[in-house]
């Protein structure tokens, strides 16, 4: 008889699956205060001690964010304090992100043939972008029109619509948008975070750097190489921080808003979960397939920068870290500096997904119907207006607002999604982060069979 034995790591497993069953239990029990509680922390206590086995930051992010839950609905006026220490994680990672993209970029594309090597992966990196969005914008559109999740819910008009319009950012023009691709002072740009600026920056840099003699660029390339191993070495020392910032971030989230303001717009917020379900599915899940990216691997890679995404809300939270891990899963530094921050841009799945959902909710809530003709010209409309959201302050909003004009939708229609747009922003910005690291994984596939 063969005797199966259970390895550490699966009984660790084991007790990870056990903990969060006991806390969902927990939550079923909600309406049993006191039971509840007691069977939630339960589980919190099953995950901490798996935590404190493994010493993973993903474990712990994870213990982190339901203990953050935990402490939002149990003490609110706690809760939301502990803001501060999210912002503080956040603001550290803002630091390191411009310098890391300048010497990854830089010494990725000076040290691998400028040019050639720049246009033959940028060209499948944008090809790629415009395909996988475009898809998440279709199965938005078919996930709001299958839950009808707008219709019969009434809207009176906000007395703060107008102020929330009136400090709300316009989206950029094509003009504007292109303008502000190149930087007219690049200290500036750094100081601002200018993510797309700072990329653009590089690549010219870079290419530049590469068109010069060995002799002439060794010395700056060993200082770029240099910043960017340390910068790298900041990021893991950062990452040590993380699972307090996510905790502290997901108890501020539900301390501020509460569990029960949630619950009139909860068909939305399953529309949009159940929609990042089947992207994951229908659409990511076969191009790993199809691409031949070891899916086991992978997603141990991916895991911890989706975490800290989904906790903070912030793409530029888990950049540093994506970058990092998937290089250790096996893409060229350079492959990886050039696409994950395009992709920061330009391949923004989650928040793709959201936009066809939150406009067709929109016209459902309205009372509007919209012709399948209609909802294919608002597609499109979006497919345009999507692209350049990094750096755009509340850019989201702003594209809700004009495509409502367009359509002669309500204003208080996009105003009432506000309201769960904090819950819906974790799910958006986890599936940004984990379409971009698979975008690099994919685009490194497509090099090497072309070599």
């Amino acid at each position: 008889m063969v005797q199966v034995r259970s390895t550490p790591s699966q009984a660790l497993n084991i007790f990870t699956v056990a903990g969060l069953v006991i806390y969902g239990t927990g939550i079923c029990l909600a309406h049993s205060h006191a039971l509840g509680m007691g069977i939630r922390v339960a589980g919190l206590a099953v995950l901490a001690f798996v935590a404190m086995q493994r010493r993973s930051i993903a474990t712990w992010t994870l213990f982190a964010i339901l203990a953050g839950t935990e402490l939002g609905a149990d003490a609110p006026h706690v809760a939301i304090r502990l803001h501060v220490l999210a912002e503080i994680f956040l603001r550290l990672v803002r630091l390191i992100v411009a310098p890391l993209i300048l010497g990854t970029l830089t010494t990725g594309i000076a040290a691998h043939g400028g040019l050639r090597h720049l246009g033959r992966i940028a060209w499948k990196t944008f090809l790629y972008f415009e395909v996988v969005t475009t898809l998440a914008l279709l199965l938005g559109a078919v996930a709001i029109n299958l839950s009808h999740a707008g219709e019969g819910l009434a809207l009176p008009a906000s007395p703060t619509t107008n102020n929330v319009i009136a400090t709300t950012a316009t989206h950029p023009g094509l003009e504007s948008f292109l303008l502000n691709i190149f930087p007219e002072n690049i200290a500036q740009a750094v100081a601002q975070n200018q993510i797309l600026q700072v990329a653009v920056f590089a690549i010219l840099f870079g290419v530049a750097l590469a068109l010069l003699a060995d002799e002439k660029k060794a010395p700056l390339l060993s200082v770029l190489q240099s910043l960017t191993d340390t910068m790298f070495q900041f990021t893991r020392i950062i990452m040590y921080f993380a699972p307090i910032a996510a905790g502290a971030a997901m108890s501020y989230t539900v301390g501020s808003m509460g569990l029960s303001t949630l619950l009139p717009l909860a068909k939305l917020v399953a529309t949009f979960y159940g929609a990042i379900l089947a992207f994951l599915v229908v659409v990511l899940l076969p191009i790993a397939i199809l691409a031949r990216i070891p899916l086991r691997k992978f997603l141990q890679a991916v895991s911890e920068p989706v975490a800290i995404g989904f906790a903070t809300s912030t793409s530029e939270a888990a950049m540093p870290l994506a970058m990092e891990r998937m290089e250790e899963f096996g893409v060229p530094r350079w492959i990886v500096s050039f696409v994950i921050p395009a992709g920061y841009s330009f391949n923004m799945d989650g928040a793709s997904l959201y936009l066809s959902i939150a406009a067709i909710f929109a016209a459902q809530a309205s009372g509007v119907h919209l012709s399948l003709g209609s909802q294919a010209a608002m597609i499109a409309i979006l497919m345009v207006t999507s692209k350049g959201l990094a750096g755009v302050p509340r850019a989201i909003l702003a594209i809700l607002l004009a495509t409502a004009s367009m359509f002669h939708l309500s204003t208080p229609a996009i105003m009432t999604i506000l309201g769960v747009d904090a819950l819906i922003d974790m799910g958006r910005t986890g599936l940004n982060v984990a379409g971009n690291c698979l975008a690099s994984a994919v685009v490194n596939q497509l090099e090497n069979h072309s070599d």
